[in-house]
């Protein structure tokens, strides 16, 4: 195809792709009570259900740290058009997550044509794989990151004659960015299996640098967790675990190329 062809191509995978985001998005504010009580705001509550098992988990290691049962943040609205404003930005944030399959799904579509027999058999669960790693790490965070964030941030004061309020915004923004950053976080592997192919990636050169990954996965998840190093270490094994498991794959598709090459 011309290059005019290929152009007139990407916009209609685009566009059916900016369709399919608005789509859900409209299913999300639809179902409003359920996008925010029941999903959004419900980790703020000392009886949500990672909260629950984390006191259970408490009294099993003897780490009362990690309890939080009087837990629970107080959300306020600061601005006459704050709730409604939210409503729509968060609608859309959660259609581009839902429709993040789809959109991975076009892409691959846009891309396929170009790519040898043997590249189209290997990178033909590439869009499964990816949306699996995304959802994963979506779930990871909402489940684990989220929560222990809220509580150590939300109690966390210089002084007890200040007292917190969080605004929505800051409390909304916060949960997003931190599930959405982790969603694609999870995608390591798949970066690094791409590394690989183009040859940017080695297995030696991952394995020589694992104690500088294993420093910065660390800083990481002091960063993101209350400052207790079981909850640190929590978070930081199955992201030291993803390392391991691009290592594995990066070394798997060097040994491809040789083959190639040879």
């Amino acid at each position: 195809m011309s290059f005019w062809q290929h152009l007139e191509e990407l916009r209609w995978h685009v566009l059916r792709s900016i369709i399919a985001i608005l789509a859900f998005s409209i299913l999300a504010m639809m179902n409003r009570k359920i996008l925010f009580d029941d999903i959004l705001l419900a980790p703020k509550d000392a009886d949500f259900i990672t909260n629950r098992w984390l006191c259970k988990l408490a009294d099993l290691v003897s780490t009362p740290a990690l309890c939080f049962k009087d837990f629970s943040l107080n959300i306020v609205n600061l601005s006459m058009s704050g709730q409604f404003m939210t409503h729509m930005y968060i609608s859309v944030a959660a259609g581009l997550v839902l429709a993040v399959p789809y959109v991975l799904w076009e892409i691959w579509r846009f891309v396929k044509p170009a790519l040898k027999l043997r590249e189209r058999k290997y990178s033909g669960g590439a869009v499964i794989v990816m949306s699996l790693l995304f959802l994963i790490g979506i779930l990871f965070s909402y489940f684990l990151i989220v929560p222990l964030t809220l509580n150590f941030l939300g109690s966390y004061t210089v002084s007890d004659m200040v007292q917190n309020q969080i605004s929505l915004k800051s409390y909304l923004s916060t949960v997003v960015s931190l599930t959405f950053a982790t969603g694609l976080v999870f995608e390591l592997p798949v970066f690094v299996y791409f590394f690989s192919r183009i040859g940017l990636l080695t297995p030696s050169f991952m394995r020589k640098s694992r104690k500088y990954a294993l420093v910065i996965i660390l800083i990481i998840a002091a960063i993101i967790t209350p400052p207790d190093v079981f909850s640190q270490t929590m978070v930081a094994i199955p992201l030291y675990g993803l390392y391991e498991i691009s290592i594995f794959i990066s070394a798997r598709v060097h040994r491809q190329n040789r083959e190639l090459a040879g």
